[in-house]
């Protein structure tokens, strides 16, 4: 990979777990993905899966591999990803995020939705990397304003990462799994086509506001998966180009779109 010092800032569905073990059409696009990127001295991962009450780093010197899901062959719980972490850099975060009362937090590591995409993108895992929790608890137009208190970052070298799905509704995806009906539903090619042509015009007014309409109701029944988006279009600039490496729909309606800026 290209060395540069801005690095681009990302947006990426993760979608199924068993991605990281699996030899697809996914895996393949998170891998030519990473070949592509340059190389960051860090990453900043904001994944779907720390959605906590407060905002927090990881500060552990050698992250925990965290397998947060059940119903999974063996195979996918016994992946380690040993990236380090990155004491200064968690703490600088915290600082940067001052006024949203951070802390540094030892009790977490690297959740699924920041291994599953990083052990194809980032294989040899020797790049630190620290998790930035989502606060559940903020209104929407919050989460960019942590993404540009903290998007400095990037002139520093460190890859801000947001990790989640454009559309999620497990239930929709499942039934269709079960099925065979893999067909993608109006709603959700709506939402992502929506999302898509906001992300392009920097909309984040728009994106901010994508809860109240009723094919994004329908696209996350909880919305954890979407507000990493949020993070990471307050930590891009409003001239920066955007492209989508990966799209289309894995299980019918999740969204696998993935938005590089930079």
């Amino acid at each position: 990979m290209p060395i540069q010092s801005r690095m681009p800032a990302l947006f990426i569905g993760h979608g199924n777990p068993m991605n990281a073990i699996t030899d697809n059409h996914w895996s393949r696009a998170f891998q030519s993905l990473g070949q592509e990127l340059p190389t960051p001295k860090a990453v900043l991962a904001i994944s779907a899966h720390w959605y906590v009450p407060g905002t927090f780093t990881t500060g552990n010197d050698q992250p925990e591999t965290i397998h947060d899901f059940g119903g999974f062959p063996r195979e996918l719980f016994q992946v380690q990803y040993p990236a380090p972490g990155e004491t200064q850099l968690a703490k600088e975060v915290v600082d940067l995020l001052g006024k949203h009362g951070a802390a540094v937090r030892f009790d977490w590591g690297l959740d699924h939705g920041t291994w599953s995409v990083l052990c194809h993108m980032m294989p040899k895992a020797d790049i630190p990397v620290i998790q930035l929790s989502i606060d559940r608890d903020l209104p929407f137009t919050e989460y960019a304003e942590i993404g540009r208190a903290i998007s400095g970052l990037r002139e520093e070298g460190v890859m801000i990462i947001g990790s989640g799905n454009i559309t999620h509704n497990l239930r929709d995806a499942f039934s269709r799994m079960t099925s065979g009906d893999g067909a993608t539903p109006d709603w959700a090619r709506a939402f992502d086509e929506d999302v898509a042509s906001a992300i392009t015009q920097h909309d984040v007014t728009f994106l901010s506001r994508a809860s109240e309409t009723q094919s994004g109701r329908i696209s996350h029944p909880t919305w954890d998966h979407y507000v990493p988006l949020l993070y990471v279009m307050g930590a891009v600039g409003q001239a920066e180009e955007v492209r989508f490496p990966i799209t289309g729909f894995d299980m019918g309606s999740l969204s696998m779109r993935a938005a590089l800026f930079g």
